[in-house]
């Protein structure tokens, strides 16, 4: 048996095994229902297991072709595979912190006005370089920035906006792509909870994390689409691309792919910093850079689920959908969530406010008791949790504008579900019969 018949039979096999014994489990009333879940079926095993055979433990062209496909989805020029969307949200930081941005770099003590109602990891890149995050409302039931807070978060050392699409609902890009824009401000996309929401700006349909300067998603198995930990920056400007990659890959200032050699052809013949002419320029570092990148093994996985990406997002909007019109008739109990205006949302989740007389504190206890998994708004105000603990005491490190009184309504009462493509609409009925079961009760 030759190489390629052996492969072809080994990768046989393992179609067979993942269709007899990954197959779905028959669903009965009462089991549980988890908030989300990798939906996948023998491509990504297949892709997974041809990675593994060819051994190949790093980035190789699975990755390439990876990037390529999610570029041409998104529309945009350039995308950088890494290994989480904490460390997309990371790089695309760091990103604006390089000195070849000249007067636009964000340096320590700068502002990036940004909101407290969502997940840490938009923030902690900014406090962690040493960067202010101001803070500032968002609005209920859309769950994002208020923009009309925005020119009182501005000043004097204000660069950018770091803000999320809260489980898959696009903020109102037009007014803060408009903000950043008048004040020369850099505008970062959190689009890890969003990917495939889309949203028309000045008569043109974009994709979410497109529109601004810089967009991240995340890859880990509850999100949208999976390659287990994973994540992605991108972009349309060729020198944040230039920068991001350089930060992905230890800061080199090398743009060689990993076992390539001389790509430019001046390997050995340039002059960097105070180094001796002639240095080897896959040693020579522009920035302070780490090994942000995933295995070619996690990209295959990414192929495959990319593929199918189209089909999950109309089943997350149908099971949207169909819990909204399951909810309807108690929204005298809570508040149903709302997609902003333009936007056409392929959501991640179904956020729900308990109104006055409705308390959470019993509502989702008794959701949980049933089977069906809740989770809260993320940090819900991160700015009262302990990580906060020292620069609340010491009163400084970052701005709270105004109040934030819609925060702590969600912190204290909001809640979600999910949609994923995976839910039935079996299971979205025994859903909508436990929420209605948890409000006549709370």
């Amino acid at each position: 048996m030759t190489e390629q018949e052996m492969h072809a039979k080994i990768l046989e096999l393992v179609k067979e095994y993942c269709d007899t014994y990954h197959k779905e489990k028959p669903y009965h009333e009462g089991d549980r229902i988890p908030y989300a879940s990798r939906v996948y079926d023998h491509e990504e095993m297949c892709n997974l297991v041809d990675s593994a055979l060819e051994f190949w433990l790093t980035s190789g062209r699975y990755v390439k072709q990876f990037e390529a496909d999610l570029a041409k989805y998104l529309g945009v020029k350039y995308v950088s595979v890494v290994n989480s969307g904490s460390s997309a949200n990371l790089l695309a930081f760091m990103t604006l912190t390089s000195p070849l941005l000249g007067e636009r770099r964000i340096r320590r003590g700068d502002e990036v006005i940004t909101v407290a109602a969502g997940f840490p990891t938009t923030v902690s890149p900014i406090v962690n370089y040493g960067a202010v995050p101001v803070f500032v409302d968002v609005t209920i039931p859309q769950y994002n920035i208020d923009v009309t807070k925005l020119e009182a978060a501005l000043s004097g050392r204000t660069k950018a906006v770091m803000i999320a699409h809260t489980l898959g609902n696009p903020f109102d890009l037009k007014a803060v792509k408009d903000f950043c824009d008048k004040h020369n401000l850099w505008l970062v996309e959190d689009n890890c909870d969003a990917l495939g929401s889309l949203y028309t700006i000045d008569g043109e349909e974009k994709f979410t994390g497109s529109v601004g300067d810089l967009g991240t998603s995340s890859f880990y198995p509850p999100h949208h689409m999976t390659m287990g930990q994973g994540g992605a920056v991108y972009t349309s400007n060729p020198l944040l691309h230039k920068i991001a990659r350089s930060m992905r890959d230890w800061g080199r200032d090398c743009v060689c792919a990993s076992g390539e050699d001389n790509h430019c052809g001046h390997r050995f013949d340039g002059q960097y910093g105070e180094l001796p002419k002639g240095y080897d320029h896959k040693y020579v570092y522009s920035h302070f850079g780490l090994n942000l990148n995933i295995t070619d093994m996690q990209a295959a996985v990414g192929c495959a689920q990319l593929k199918k990406f189209p089909s999950f997002v109309e089943r997350r909007r149908h099971n949207f959908d169909y819990l909204k019109n399951g909810l309807k008739d108690i929204e005298d109990k809570l508040i149903l969530p709302e997609p902003c205006a333009g936007s056409k949302p392929s959501w991640f989740g179904f956020l729900m406010t308990c109104r006055e007389g409705i308390d959470r504190k019993k509502v989702v206890p008794y959701i949980e008791s049933k089977g069906v998994q809740t989770r809260m708004l993320f940090a819900g105000n991160l700015i009262k949790h302990p990580c906060f603990n020292e620069m609340r005491e010491k009163g400084e490190g970052y701005r709270v504008v105004g109040s934030l009184e819609n925060t702590d309504r969600i912190m204290n009462d909001t809640f979600w579900i999910g949609v994923y493509p995976g839910m039935t609409d079996e299971k979205l009925d025994y859903m909508i019969q436990v929420i209605h079961e948890a409000v006549e009760r709370g």
